[in-house]
């Protein structure tokens, strides 16, 4: 048996070695994409009234696999945009000094945080619907870890008002460096 601890760690550090090989720019374009998906995901709970009335008391599962999956899909986007011919020929996703493979390094970093961290707090908030994934026993010393850890996660720490904030300096961050 692994501890999701440790599998978290893991894709933090899996995701920094994928950033570094990637860049800094593409990295954050994914970064923005989660940015992105936790603020769709706080407007769609707040005002839309069956998500936010019906579908948390009736159904947890279906509450996470439709934050999974918008949060899977806009991550996926994510790292495709790169990819796209008039955007991959501006020249600005070129990783050509050892500061840009640093820098990917932290924000492929932030990136395994953000998927990895808003999929377990998820799975933590649907009471962990999978019978192979058991929740964390809080009498030991390794669960009490994993649920401070998940205290730290992003949907937890970019709630509302954070992520409205948070959205609008990505706004602000890819008008000034990619426009």
């Amino acid at each position: 048996m692994i501890s999701l601890n440790f599998i978290f760690w893991m894709y933090v550090v899996l995701f920094a070695v994928i950033g570094g090989m990637r860049g800094w720019a593409r990295e954050l374009l994914v970064s923005f994409s989660v940015i992105l998906c936790l603020f769709i995901i706080s407007v769609l709970e707040r005002f839309v009234p069956f998500i936010r009335d019906i579908l948390p008391n009736n159904s947890p599962i279906s509450m996470f696999w439709l934050r999974s999956i918008l949060l899977l899909s806009l991550v996926f986007f994510g790292y495709q945009t790169p990819k796209f011919p008039k955007l991959a020929s501006s020249g600005r996703f070129i990783r050509d000094k050892f500061q840009d493979i640093l820098l990917g390094l932290f924000l492929g970093g932030i990136n395994g945080y953000f998927i990895f961290g808003s999929l377990w707090f998820y799975m933590h908030q649907a009471n962990y619907p999978f019978e192979m994934i058991k929740a964390p026993d809080a009498n030991t010393e390794l669960g009490r870890a994993a649920l401070e850890l998940l205290s730290l996660m992003p949907p937890q720490v970019l709630g509302s008002p954070a992520i409205y904030f948070a959205v609008a300096v990505a706004f602000v961050f890819v008008l000034v460096v990619f426009l």
